[in-house]
């Protein structure tokens, strides 16, 4: 489900007073913005008669992203637009006084760029990057403020780049690598997989300190695609930290992300975007009936393959599967009051695995009176996390969902036999104890107004 941007405000601040608008072009559209991962691409250190080069670098970037998985399988859910910001000098600040580089192989130079991306920050000579947030945010704000991620592309032939809010990235040897690299760090909230300096340590999709194969973070991928738990070093404080690959991009450039880091990069597109793009019909239509009636979904496509599956129910029961459009005849429909659900959700491998925490589905149900038509359309997309997994006593789930409707959650045995079940609140984490039940496997099922909108394997151990 799509986040709604929070701007932040720079009503009273200087540099909202003096905030320019920008040329903006678009470089992709697979849709809506409204309906998609809105990219956005900034230039720093390009004048106003280098923006063709601009150009040229951002649709590099653009075309290296879109070649590697996981967002070549998801090319369609994003659209990308550069904001041409001219700056008075090209280039981007070296200062030269980084202790890590300590005969310069960069020349020292001040260049006056209009974000002010500079080299040798934090006393690390490759680390490119920009106190201006505020800046940036600014010219999103004054430009494009539908951005869900934005990235500064710095018109330097030399090695660099930075994570943050704003990913940077040079435009020179590994440009693109550098690019994808650090807008896992901002996109996804990535670690790196080589040992980062200690205040970017911390617990994360692609590292922790638990050791334990069974409950470590990535314990659904261990033994699959080389992943395991591989300690940064051998001794240390780094040899407390582990990470799950040993050759991914967030450790070096020019390899494939790991497989959990690309199931990070799919769990974030998930959480913005919905795989339904449009439905209809999409409001009542009461009228004299005419049967069949027709009912349509449009989806996202994954590629190359599609690997988005749906479910129609009519009154609770299984109508069709995998259509992009239903027909109900007269004799389909019951007396009064009907509900016909389609359930969308993403069957890809690169996720789709025992014990993944989090299952992302996209509903839409509409009301049909076999008298009078359609009396009410509502789409709804639901995020259900449930961990941990295998669990011992206790298990939590957590439901988000855009429209604030409950969720039943019940517990069956592989028998049929329905163990326990529990009603689920939006925003809210729900604990259900299950240290009374046998060690074995079981089938969580969750339900939105008696219909089944997903299910989930538990292990009680």
């Amino acid at each position: 489900m799509k986040k709604t941007l929070l701007l932040l405000c720079f009503a009273f601040s200087f540099q909202f007073l003096l905030s320019q608008t920008f040329d903006v072009l678009t470089l992709k559209n697979s849709g809506d913005d409204d309906r998609r991962i809105n990219l956005v691409i900034l230039g720093d250190g390009y004048q106003e008669d280098e923006m063709l080069q601009f150009e040229t670098d951002a649709t590099n970037f653009m075309n290296d992203m879109f070649s590697q998985e996981p967002f070549s399988n998801y090319e369609n859910y994003f659209n990308v637009h550069i904001i041409k910001v001219p700056s008075n000098e090209s280039g981007a600040t070296h200062p030269g006084t980084a202790t890590d580089e300590p005969i310069p192989t960069v020349p020292t130079i001040t260049v006056d760029n209009y974000f002010g991306t500079a080299y040798d920050s934090y006393d690390i000579h490759r680390l490119l990057y920009t106190e201006n947030t505020a800046l940036v945010s600014t010219v999103l704000a004054n430009n494009f403020p539908l951005y869900d991620q934005a990235i500064i592309l710095v018109n330097s032939p030399y090695y660099g780049g930075s994570g943050g809010p704003f990913p940077v990235s040079s435009t020179g040897v590994d440009a693109g690598e550098i690019a994808i690299h650090e807008l896992g760090h901002s996109f996804v909230d990535l670690k790196d997989e080589y040992y980062p300096i200690e205040i970017l340590v911390e617990e994360g999709i692609n590292m922790t300190q638990e050791t334990d194969p069974t409950l470590v973070r990535w314990k659904n991928w261990v033994g699959i695609n080389n992943v395991g738990v591989y300690p940064h070093a051998t001794s240390g404080t780094a040899s407390t930290w582990n990470r799950p690959h040993q050759s991914c991009k967030m450790r070096y450039l020019g390899y494939d992300f790991c497989s959990v880091c690309k199931e990070g990069i799919i769990e974030r597109i998930h959480d913005l975007i919905s795989p339904i793009d449009s439905y209809a019909p999409t409001e009542a239509t009461i009228t004299e009936l005419s049967f069949p009636l027709s009912f349509q979904i449009n989806t996202i496509q994954t590629l190359p393959t599609n690997t988005l599956v749906n479910t129609w129910t009519l009154n609770g029961s299984d109508f069709a599967t995998n259509e992009v459009t239903v027909n109900i005849e007269e004799s389909d429909l019951a007396t009064g009051t009907n509900n016909l659900t389609v359930v969308a959700h993403d069957a890809t491998t690169l996720i789709d695995v025992d014990n993944h925490e989090t299952i992302h589905v996209a509903t839409v149900t509409w009301t049909i009176d076999n008298t009078l038509g359609v009396q009410a359309v509502t789409a709804n997309d639901f995020s259900l996390t449930l961990f941990p997994n295998p669990a011992n006593t206790l298990v939590n789930i957590n439901l988000e969902n855009a429209l604030n409707e409950n969720v039943v959650v019940e517990i069956i045995s592989l028998d049929g036999k329905k163990i326990k079940s529990a009603q689920l609140y939006n925003q809210q984490n729900t604990t259900i104890d299950i240290s009374t039940l046998s060690e074995g496997i079981y089938i969580t099922n969750f339900y939105t107004n008696d219909v089944l909108i997903a299910s989930k394997k538990l292990i009680k151990n």
